[in-house]
């Protein structure tokens, strides 16, 4: 493989290009005209405008992106996460003009794409499941049957999507029907199919996934687990590895898990399998990831691994050189997305210019970025900034070393998740491990985070004044 074609923006556009540099692969990047001056334009080797600003004109056209790749003579094409890296049509379409897809096979995708069809995948395995139905439900007077039967609260999700689309989680019957056709809309606006299901709604739980790589020569492993349960929106902000909770015997069997449910959809290359973990510490498969992670990073760093560079090594037919022996856990990292959001007006999207853009440099301080000084920031994307990680060899250690970062992150034109980082760092929950993905819902509140700005600016103006008077004393002094 000598060329690899991008077919991504922004942070992780850089990401996969820095690996393929390194393994002395020439890059390709694809933009849109509201991306021609940005940072991932100008680190690679070449670059091609695909089309106008939408991205429904620009980074999801697959057979325009097989277009430029043919007539740029690409071997491989790596589509990052989001855009085109979950389709199986466009994977399809990678196999059926023999270029190399850098993620698994079209098959896989479809399989775990569909919510229902991945549990019907996994069950000859005996993976854990929430109690629930395996099939869609339209009917709400089946539904309310079928609510009865598992026990209220239930949660409806689409059986097509993620992204907290199409869910809805119903305490009481006399909320079914309602929550049942909102939820069948959402997802038939956001995904195409109002295909829903019903499940057991658990209580209290934790979001644990699974790293997992596989080769095409049988070989599988899995690279530990990551703890993503502080989200906003059903969507994750804060990430970490390894989870504060997970004994060594639960690691191994959910590591386990995690695997089989790699072998069922005959898996190939870099993929997460997520589970739900409630108060008991029983895990549930909740789905799996088709693609490499937006918090890959903290996995890396605790097991040594570039998993860039697997995925590519995989794709081209070598033979994983690891086994799941030479994996070891090693310290702790933490991950926080950078988003232009203002957390003060419920994370909604901050659009305006990076006046200032100043990055934190440090040892075991990594930043992953898409941005620079001086650029707007594009309505028509996610808002994603970068992602900042720290690693230590504690757990205390790299969330100290979180904070630190966070407060020499220096951004002006625009609202950020940083302070929403430095609250969660600095939380007693958080610290003590002891959280769910209720985190936002139980313990944040703008109020909070204002309360925080207030008393930090107090402390700061009394140690000026404190400086200053010391100051003051000093001249007074005779020599």
């Amino acid at each position: 493989m000598k060329k690899i074609l991008v077919a991504n923006r922004g942070e992780i556009a850089i990401r996969v290009m820095q690996t393929a540099k390194k393994m002395g692969i020439k890059t390709v990047a694809i933009f849109s005209e509201a991306d021609r001056n940005a940072p991932h334009v100008k680190f690679a080797d070449e670059a091609v405008c695909i089309g106008p600003a939408p991205s429904n004109q620009s980074y999801l056209l697959g057979d325009k992106i097989i277009e430029v790749a043919k007539s740029l003579n690409v071997d491989g094409i790596h589509p990052g996460y989001g855009f085109l890296s979950e389709n199986s049509d466009f994977a399809k379409l990678c196999e059926v003009n023999n270029v190399i897809f850098i993620g698994p096979k079209s098959k896989a995708i479809e399989m775990m794409g569909d919510k229902l069809a991945a549990k019907d995948a996994v069950k000859d395995y005996d993976i854990p499941m929430v109690p629930g139905v395996d099939n869609a439900v339209t009917d709400p007077k089946e539904a309310i049957e079928i609510a009865k039967s598992i026990g209220f609260p239930i949660l409806i999700k689409a059986a097509a999507g993620g992204g907290g689309k199409g869910m809805r989680v119903v305490e009481q019957e006399s909320d079914l029907e309602e929550q049942m056709k909102r939820a069948i809309s959402e997802a038939t606006s956001a995904f195409g199919d109002g295909s829903v299901f019903i499940e057991k709604y658990v209580k209290s739980p934790r979001h644990i996934e699974i790293q997992v790589m596989a080769d095409s020569h049988g070989n599988i492993v899995h690279l530990f687990e990551r703890e993503c349960s502080v989200q906003r929106r059903h969507q994750k902000v804060v990430e970490e590895a390894p989870s504060a909770v997970l004994t060594p015997e639960l690691r191994e069997r959910m590591g386990k898990a995690a695997i089989d449910v790699a072998k069922a959809c005959d898996y190939l290359g870099a993929g997460t399998v997520e589970f739900l973990l409630d108060a008991d510490h029983n895990f549930y498969f909740l789905e799996m990831n088709t693609r490499l992670q937006v918090e890959h990073p903290v996995s890396e760093l605790i097991s040594g691994v570039d998993l860039v560079e697997l995925q590519i090594k995989v794709a081209r037919g070598e033979a994983l050189e690891i086994n799941q022996n030479d994996l070891k856990i090693n310290g702790h990292a933490l991950e926080l997305r950078v988003y232009a959001e203002d957390p003060m007006n419920d994370f909604l999207p901050s659009v305006g210019n990076l006046e200032i853009y100043q990055l934190p440099v440090g040892e075991n301080i990594r930043v992953d970025n898409g941005f620079e000084e001086g650029m707007d920031i594009p309505i028509y994307y996610d808002p994603m900034l970068s992602k900042l990680i720290t690693y230590g060899q504690t757990r205390a250690e790299a969330i100290e070393l979180m904070i630190k970062a966070i407060d020499n992150y220096k951004v002006k034109g625009v609202e950020t998740t940083l302070p929403f980082g430095r609250f969660v760092c600095e939380h007693d929950a958080f610290r003590s491990g002891n959280f769910d993905t209720h985190f936002v819902k139980k313990y944040y509140s703008p109020d909070l985070l204002e309360a925080q700005h207030k008393a930090e600016a107090e402390i700061a103006a009394q140690i000026a004044l404190k400086t200053y008077l010391e100051e003051q004393q000093l001249l007074k002094l005779p020599n």
